[in-house]
């Protein structure tokens, strides 16, 4: 497609993209110029236009940092999905209510009259990353990371091996994982690796039906129906969780390890000869990896409290951590239509220090029988457009600061700048330091000096396509539609599924 030009794009169509923000000076930012586009405006005097690509905490954080230090600047969210928030709303445990409470300020930003959310757009589909770097003095990619990493091992195709992510997306209302459908009927699951994610995953599968019936009452998960339905019928009573290194090495935070401690009904399986000569390593460790690592060997090594024991005596499910194990092959059944198991390769650690310690298999391996794997071995972003670089190996957009190399005016932050790594906590500094940037850049005099037109632009572009995007204020209406829903199960909302509902609900 040959580059669109917005030199001659009508400066009243402009005008009327966006209400004059707080403060401005309408004799001054606001006057037709017979001379199109030519005239030169300073940084102060133009109202910079920037669009963010996802709206997940990423896209908010960056958004909110922009609109707070520069009291002109106007942001344009695209999301293609219906909805906003990203992992928030789609990725946070559904019993983790007190971590979407960060919904409420990203509800904030989107309702700043120099702020707008453009849901249903798919960017590199839809509408590319050139014609919005023409549309705005700025673009910043912040999609995340949707993809996951592949175990790349026999067997991988089997039914009963899902990746956790959409085993996730499946429980949180993902629309494109709505029809996940997996089997619960067996006695034993495998997740492959120890992140929170793979904790998430484990807790969810182990939670007592009455424990579930107890947060329902709560008003404390927003898990699908669907998925409850599911779960209350499960037969996992055994989790293994399973890494190719050590306890110093694992990926998971003391919060989460907690909570799998203390789940209801269930019980910690450790082996104590995991954790030998673990003691005397720790005390030169940083202190969050020391607690957690005397956590774990508490929980191996200490004989547990009259009360402890008791409740683990009662418990009907456990799970335990599998140490020095990689996945080879995932097991077929006899008759080659279902998992059956998965071999593990032994492996020892090769000398080095903390996260660069390596494993290596040492020749021996070992059967674990199962009847569902899921694979915790990471996130992995996907590269949006062809005139975007992209590194497949690290899985990110080759960047500096948050700068994309080689493309003037184009950033990136959160997990597509640094990998998905980190906590929410992690993606608002990182996104804060690429806003940071990006407003020294414009006020350095490194970004487009005239006005450009912005979503006006945009929106003649995707109107032409047959695109039509869900604004803010849609989804409003959808939330208020779910929060209806969820009253009637008792559940703070009832999360729509179907992205034709939604919008027939929206009168499309």
């Amino acid at each position: 497609m040959a580059p669109r030009c917005w030199r001659w794009w009508h400066w009243s169509a402009w005008s009327r993209s966006r209400p004059p923000p707080s403060g401005s000076t309408p004799s001054r930012s606001r006057t037709p110029l017979a001379s199109g586009f030519c005239q030169q405006f300073s940084t102060q005097e133009q109202t910079p236009q920037i669009c963010v690509v996802g709206s997940g905490p990423a896209g908010f954080y960056t958004a909110q940092h922009l609109l707070k230090h520069h009291p002109r600047a106007c942001v344009d969210i695209f999301e293609k999905q219906l909805v906003p928030f990203g992992l928030v709303r789609f990725g946070v445990a559904p019993d983790h209510p007190e971590v979407k409470n960060v919904i409420n300020t990203f509800t904030q930003t989107a309702r700043s009259d120099r702020c707008a959310f453009h849901g249903n757009v798919v960017v590199g589909r839809d509408v590319t990353v050139p014609e919005l770097r023409e549309a705005y003095h700025a673009v910043v990619l912040s999609y995340g990371a949707e993809d996951h990493q592949a175990l790349e091992i026999p067997g991988e195709e089997l039914p009963g091996v899902f990746s956790a992510r959409a085993f996730v997306g499946w429980y949180n209302g993902l629309p494109e994982n709505r029809e996940l459908a997996p089997d619960l009927s067996c006695d034993t699951a495998v997740i492959l690796g120890q992140g929170n994610v793979a904790l998430d995953v484990a807790r969810i599968l182990l939670t007592p039906p009455e424990h579930l019936e107890h947060l329902l009452l709560c008003q404390k998960t927003d898990i699908t129906e669907a998925a409850l339905g599911v779960l209350r019928q499960s037969q996992v009573k055994m989790v293994w969780i399973v890494g190719r290194r050590g306890p110093l090495q694992v990926a998971f935070t003391i919060k989460e390890l907690r909570e799998m401690i203390q789940l209801p009904g269930t019980r910690p399986i450790l082996d104590p000869a995991d954790f030998l000569g673990l003691q005397d390593r720790i005390k030169e460790v940083p202190r969050p990896r020391k607690r957690l690592t005397e956590l774990l060997l508490r929980t191996a090594t200490e004989k547990p409290g009259v009360e402890e024991a008791a409740r683990q005596a009662s418990a009907s499910r456990a799970w335990g951590l599998r140490f020095f194990r990689s996945p080879q092959q995932v097991l077929p059944s006899a008759d080659g239509r279902q998992v059956a198991g998965i071999r593990l390769a032994v492996t020892r650690l090769e000398q080095g220090v903390g996260e660069a310690t390596r494993a290596v298999p040492t020749g021996d391996v070992e059967d674990l029988p199962c009847g569902l794997v899921l694979s915790s071995i990471g996130y992995k972003s996907r590269p949006i457009d062809p005139s975007v670089p992209f590194d497949p190996k690290l899985g990110i957009i080759p960047n500096v600061d948050g700068r994309v190399m080689n493309v003037p005016g184009l950033y990136c932050s959160g997990w597509v700048k640094r990998g998905p790594t980190g906590v929410i906590t992690t993606t608002m500094t990182d996104s804060f330091l690429t806003s940071q940037i990006l407003l020294q850049d414009l006020k350095a005099g490194q970004l487009p000096s005239g006005p450009r037109p912005g979503y006006a632009a945009i929106k003649a572009l995707l109107s032409s396509r047959g695109v039509w995007p869900v604004s803010f204020s849609d989804w409003e209406k959808l939330d208020a539609e779910e929060v209806s829903r969820g009253q009637g199960t008792g559940k703070p909302r009832e999360k729509l599924l179907d992205p034709q509902e939604m919008l027939r609900l929206l009168g499309r």
